[in-house]
């Protein structure tokens, strides 16, 4: 069902945006779709044609609003039932199963990388109170 209303939803998107590129804007823009007066030719004056294109524009734009709220209901479905963290039951592998070959992995010389303490001095840093 999600995969039907996906596939009219993209549809839908791609019809919304042919028809707002036909359409004539107040500066010129593309204006693909006629409506230049005298100069179309066709059947159908420039009211009629903006008429018919705005029509069009608000069709689609309304089958592409109820087609994303349709998919967010589907979605939030099949999403209750589901969570990015997980279900809770988190389970730990045994001690015995992790063995790492020999010779892939050296532990660091960590005594190299501390500063040298004196004897009667404590290993953590004073506390602040």
């Amino acid at each position: 069902m999600e995969n039907v209303v996906l596939v009219i939803h993209l549809m839908l998107a791609l019809a919304l945006i042919a028809i707002v590129l036909l359409q004539r804007s107040e500066g010129g823009g593309l204006g693909i779709g006629g409506g230049g007066g005298a100069g179309g030719g066709g059947a159908m004056s420039a009211r009629g044609a903006a008429t018919a294109m705005g029509r069009i524009t608000w069709f689609l734009a309304i089958g592409f609003i109820i087609t994303s709220i349709s998919l967010t209901i589907l979605s939030a479905r099949t999403a209750a039932n589901s969570s990015v963290i997980g279900d809770g039951t988190e389970t730990t592998a045994p001690a015995g199963n992790l063995t790492v070959p020999e010779g892939t992995f050296t532990t660091p010389d960590v005594e190299g990388l501390m500063p040298p303490a004196a004897a009667d001095e404590p290993l953590t840093p004073p506390r602040a109170d």
